[in-house]
């Protein structure tokens, strides 16, 4: 039996752009064109089209010239992306399909040191991502950021981008086939990251102290804390206060400063 194909799939307007974008599938400028198809399905302020592989850093593939990224856009890529829930629910084997950030976030994401000195500067009240897993551990990420003159996305632009994935899916799977090496020059490992992930403040805080210290830094409050490693809040509220005490801090954005000092002692060209 075969499936029934939504009318909004089918309309000559939307036949006509889908030409024009297989067109381009195996030309640079294929991204560009994806991004003006994507508009026509949903409002966004922002388009940002990176792959993140489990042993490298992001790569950002549209838009491509460095002159459109911002500094915050640069900390991002470089060093500020291992705090990101997108980025930490890729390394949780978020799988592919359409997902809002506000979906995916720790619970007291806007109240982390990250969120108020990195991603709140890119201004976006609303950010819905396109996750299309690629090959070797490698992931495309389509991130469509809203500001508050659009507001939130609305459910019929939802379900226009879920009726629509799967056409995009295979087109992003095809234009990878053809362009990847373009790409993957840019490649840079996150080793020397994930090693200042696993030694900050190593010889000072417990293992378990380390644990909880990186929930912190991603989100989580004592209660998300306690659910992720089955104790209890308390005991969660007494590892937060050693951990002050360890370091010398006493707030999150103190806490947040030491890391970025540490990720600095690791940082590559």
């Amino acid at each position: 039996m075969h499936q029934k194909i939504s009318p909004e799939l089918i309309t000559p307007q939307c036949s006509k752009d889908l030409a024009q974008l297989i067109h381009h599938l195996r030309v640079p400028s294929f991204l560009s064109v994806l991004e003006e198809f994507l508009a026509t399905q949903c409002n966004f302020d922002t388009i940002l089209i990176l792959t993140y592989k489990k042993s490298f850093k992001p790569i950002i593939l549209h838009p491509k010239d460095p002159a459109e990224h911002s500094p915050t856009l640069r900390s991002y890529i470089n060093q500020a992306y291992v705090l990101d829930p997108l980025f930490n629910a890729l390394q949780d084997n978020l799988t592919q399909g359409l997902c809002r950030l506000a979906d995916i976030a720790p619970d007291s994401f806007e109240r982390t040191e990250y969120y108020q000195s990195c991603y709140r500067n890119f201004d976006l009240v609303d950010e819905t991502n396109l996750i299309i897993p690629l090959d070797n551990n490698t992931t495309c990420a389509i991130a469509l950021g809203r500001k508050s003159n659009l507001g939130s996305i609305t459910r019929a632009e939802l379900n226009r981008l879920k009726n629509i994935f799967p056409v995009i899916e295979s087109l992003i799977h095809q234009f990878w086939l053809a362009q990847a090496q373009e790409f993957v020059k840019f490649e840079k490992s996150d080793g020397p990251i994930k090693q200042a992930l696993k030694t900050f403040a190593s010889g000072v805080l417990t293992q378990r102290e380390q644990e909880i210290l990186g929930l912190i830094l991603q989100g989580h409050s004592s209660k998300s804390i306690a659910d992720i490693l089955s104790i209890s809040v308390g005991t969660v509220k007494v590892h937060r206060k050693n951990i002050h005490s360890r370091l010398n801090t006493s707030t999150q954005s103190e806490i947040f400063t030491l890391f970025l000092n540490h990720l600095n002692t690791f940082d590559t060209p």
